[in-house]
């Protein structure tokens, strides 16, 4: 599951900050806000295709760079957000 959450946000991010350069070497704890690949902006839009992608709704308190700033820190934040709502339903 994890690899498939890393795969989408890293083809999402290449191809709606990176305009589909693929030659970009995106590290994955690269902050995204401080090598100005994303801004504001940038971060509404990801926190829709989270949204959209996975099923989830992210409150206000959510969007931080905390869960947001590298392709680490949102694979970890969706990661268990998706497991955390797997159980509830379960």
């Amino acid at each position: 599951m994890t690899n498939n959450i890393k795969d989408s946000v890293h083809a999402f991010i290449v191809e709606n900050f990176l305009f589909g350069d693929t030659s970009f070497a995106l590290e994955e704890d690269a902050s995204l806000i401080e090598n100005d690949i994303i801004d504001s902006t940038g971060v509404l839009e990801l926190v829709a295709f989270i949204e959209e992608q996975f099923g989830l709704t992210m409150a206000d308190a959510d969007i931080v760079p905390a869960n947001l700033d590298s392709l680490d820190r949102i694979v970890a934040f969706v990661s268990a957000r998706v497991g955390a709502e797997a159980s509830l339903s379960a």
